[in-house]
């Protein structure tokens, strides 16, 4: 089969994200609600360059939908939100695709900050479970 540039630029891509990259510290905002292009959507939920990524392996509480722990949940989600913000924004991380993409259509990955993964630090910080098998404490 012949090579394209499509083709060249399909595999390119896919190296791309399946291997990861790193990313220097720098100023990642807040998302607006709309014109998202690099910024954070919640604890578990950014865009990078024009991609959405949903971080694996992780779930934190959601600002807007309250599923069950009204104020407090909102206020966790929130502080879940500013944290993954903040270790963006303060710290060398790599972000490494998984490759595919969940019933969103979000990419799927991991971000680690000195070989250990975001997910694991926003859990041992009380703003976020494990996933799928955790607890969603702030429901209590």
């Amino acid at each position: 089969m012949k090579s394209t540039p499509l083709h060249t630029a399909f595999a390119f891509l896919f190296i791309f994200f399946a291997l990861g990259w790193t990313v220097p510290a720098n100023a990642i905002e807040m998302c607006p609600r709309s014109d998202r292009y690099t910024c954070v959507v919640d604890g578990d939920t950014l865009w990078l360059e024009g991609v959405n990524y949903r971080l694996e392996g992780y779930d934190t509480p959601e600002e807007y939908n309250n599923v069950c722990g009204g104020f407090a949940e909102i206020d966790l989600a929130r502080a879940a939100t500013r944290r993954l913000r903040d270790l963006l924004n303060h710290n060398n991380w790599e972000l490494r695709s998984l490759g595919q993409a969940d019933r969103y259509g979000r990419v799927l990955a991991n971000i680690y900050i000195n070989g250990e993964d975001v997910g694991d630090i926003l859990v041992r910080e009380g703003l976020a479970r494990y996933w799928p098998d955790g607890e969603e404490f702030w429901c209590r």
